[in-house]
């Protein structure tokens, strides 16, 4: 028999929905039974993509005597982290307070009141290395409950205090720190100092794509270069270093493009295979701004491969973006993209044998008897090695790829979550921008524009808020601010590309809402859920990076770009204090902060105002080429009262171009060659 998740729509829950576990969703119904029955509450969090769940899933939750364990001693309650990641964020604070560590599946015991008071991960059906099994701790936690509970009490309101002053982590009110170059060169040695020199990335195994901060290195190594005395040189070579490790790693897929969530060494070579939207948007968005620099041919293939993968499995005919592809299928982690060296050889016949040296394919393979492909050596070097020309080599092994492509669409795939989440969608609307920026391809401006008005049309209410989540035309949850934030960014971006004005204002009247809905009583900061939610214990306050940007600081370069591209002072004031409060946090810990530390740079560096009047579609797709990270751009047929930036600036014939700071704006000019010379006046 089903449980209660069978009307559920979020494909992790429904996985669940006819486990013999009485599963409830996260609502009034199991919390009103909890309170009522006086029993505990066991919140189990997941995601569809998470490989532990599913074995945590297989090994406990289908099993019939475990179950009645669970359904005779607790209320039970199954939750998607990415429908609600809310509640997640809170849970897994409680529960990385209690042990140190945190991971999926997230199971956490709370009091009636939905106080956590013990909690773990993944728990084996029987014990080992020092792993309690899941009875026993079921066992533990209920006589606890029932014996102990004055003790379990406590712990809970200890534990609850504790998740309310951690939302002031990291955060001086006092903060005095001034936005100097010299806070700018300390947070890039600091990063340095943690980089792999050698693979890549930031730290040891397991290796996450840590984006933010890759992008700052290719931002300061931009800018700085004209400083013989700053780390520039260097931020540049570990940037690109990171990009190239992870492209020919086996984090991403050599043969259907995209990129896997995180690698479990340091070489990049076994990722946790599941492919999550945020992270190839994010993705994306790095190494066009890497081609911007670099001009390197192969960045601009990633970004064409991965976009293709996007589109190609992740999505919907509404014009919106699946959440994920799993990690498993056929309940193997990885089977789906792993190869033989003799099904290789089979494929491509007289291709195959340097297919396989510059894949990295052996008969005893690189992973577990199974290969992932990856590259070891540069094209050209491996070329040469081999005596063949370059244009032989790329041409054998894109028939190489499609063939095995092709071979790979036969095999089961993995499952698909097809929920489409507001805020990821924002991420990779971004990344289409900046790969139209980077790479000039209109298709991929297009894109931006229908997914963007898709996603207007999905997620927004008729009082102009938004839901979180979407599945075959019905939306729910409110949206959180991450959900906001990456949609100003993303609406903030689409006016950069379009100069259309009503992306503009869209992104101001979004804006307004958040800071209505949001922003803590007396504070510069805002709550990650909206005024009025009371199905959580607390509100929580995110600064810090996770494996996507934290929403307060996406929402501090929304209020910079914002206060000047309409004026409002008091925006660009309330950004430059979050991101002062945090300044000391933000330069020690640059890793964890780096879409803070772009803010900080952004404030120190200030914006390039530019402005394009009269015919004006040339020269704006052009200087989008260009590698100009701390610019607003705006352009128009004509000067426009209604918008600061284009008031009294007349139409050029064709064009005039004008460059600003503060509203302060040079002679106008008529040639990009201009412009540029201005700029690079102005950088001296």
């Amino acid at each position: 028999m089903p449980n209660h998740l069978i009307n559920e729509t979020s494909p992790y829950l429904l996985q669940h929905a006819h486990n013999p576990v009485d599963w409830y969703p996260w609502g009034e119904e199991a919390l009103r039974k909890a309170m009522e029955e006086n029993k505990p509450i066991l919140v189990s969090i997941g995601y569809a993509a998470c490989h532990w769940c599913h074995v945590m899933e297989r090994e406990s939750f289908e099993n019939a005597e475990t179950a009645a364990l669970m359904n005779a001693q607790f209320i039970n309650i199954k939750i998607d982290r990415e429908e609600r990641p809310d509640i997640d964020h809170i849970y897994m604070d409680a529960v990385q307070t209690m042990t140190g560590s945190g991971g999926w599946p997230l199971n956490v015991f709370l009091t009636p009141e939905k106080k956590p008071f013990y909690g773990g991960t993944y728990y084996p059906p029987r014990a080992y290395a020092n792993r309690s099994s899941w009875r026993d701790v079921l066992t533990a936690v209920s006589d606890a409950f029932k014996n102990k509970r004055e003790a379990v009490e406590q712990q809970a309101d200890r534990l609850t205090q504790h998740l309310a002053d951690a939302n002031s982590f990291g955060i001086d009110t006092a903060g005095s720190t001034e936005f100097s170059l010299n806070e700018v060169d300390a947070a890039c040695i600091h990063i340095l100092q943690q980089a792999d020199t050698r693979w890549g990335g930031f730290g040891h195994a397991p290796k996450f794509p840590q984006t933010q901060t890759i992008r700052f290195l290719l931002r300061y190594a931009g800018i700085e270069k004209r400083r013989p005395e700053s780390q520039a040189r260097k931020a540049m070579e570990q940037a690109l270093l990171s990009l190239d490790r992870m492209m020919e790693g086996g984090i991403y897929d050599q043969v259907g493009g995209g990129f896997a969530r995180y690698a479990t060494d340091t070489e990049w070579l076994v990722p946790h295979f599941e492919k999550m939207l945020y992270d190839n948007a994010l993705l994306v968005t790095a190494f066009s701004e890497a081609y911007q620099l670099t001009k390197d041919e192969r960045y601009k293939y990633c970004i064409e491969q991965t976009l293709a993968f996007v589109e190609r499995e992740l999505q919907d005919e509404s014009g919106g973006f699946y959440a994920a592809l799993d990690a498993d299928s056929e309940d193997i982690e990885g089977k789906f993209y792993v190869w033989d060296k003799e099904e290789v050889e089979h494929l491509l016949g007289n291709d195959a044998a340097l297919f396989c040296a510059y894949y990295d394919i052996t008969e005893a393979g690189n992973w577990e008897g199974k290969n992932i492909l990856r590259v070891l050596k540069p094209m050209k070097l491996f070329a040469a090695e081999h005596a063949v020309s370059e244009a032989l080599l790329e041409a054998l092994l894109e028939r190489g790829r499609k063939k095995l492509q092709a071979e790979r669409e036969k095999r089961i795939s993995p499952a698909l979550d097809d929920k489409v989440i507001l805020g990821w969608n924002a991420l990779m609307n971004g990344a289409y921008g900046k790969a139209f920026e980077a790479t000039g391809k209109e298709a991929y401006r297009q894109k931006a524009i229908a997914n963007m008005q898709a996603l207007l049309k999905m997620f927004e209410t008729g009082e102009g808020h938004f839901f979180h989540v979407w599945k075959k035309g019905f939306a729910k949850y409110p949206a959180f601010l991450d959900d906001y934030a990456y949609l100003i960014a993303a609406l903030l971006q689409l006016h950069r590309i379009t100069a259309d004005p009503s992306w503009l204002q869209k992104a101001k009247t979004v804006c307004e809402k958040v800071q209505a809905d949001f922003r803590e009583q007396d504070s510069v900061y805002f709550y990650f859920t909206p005024v009025g939610q009371q199905d959580v214990i607390l509100r929580k306050k995110e600064v810090y990076d996770g494996a996507t940007p934290s929403g307060n600081a996406v929402m501090a370069g929304n209020l910079l770009a914002l206060s000047l591209l309409f004026d409002i002072p008091d925006w660009r004031l309330q950004a430059e204090g979050m991101i002062r409060q945090l300044s000391n946090t933000i330069i020690k810990y640059p890793t964890s902060f780096g879409a803070w530390m772009l803010n900080f740079y952004q404030v120190q560096q200030g914006f390039d105002e530019i402005v394009l009047v009269g015919k004006f579609e040339t020269a704006h797709n052009a200087i989008l080429k260009e590698y100009l990270p701390h610019s607003l751009i705006t352009a128009a047929a004509e000067a426009n009262e209604q918008f600061p930036f284009l008031r009294g600036k007349e139409a050029g014939d064709p064009l005039w171009i004008y460059l600003c700071r503060n509203y302060s704006c040079q002679r106008p000019v008529k040639e990009l060659k201009e412009l540029y010379s201005l700029l690079n006046a102005d950088k001296k």
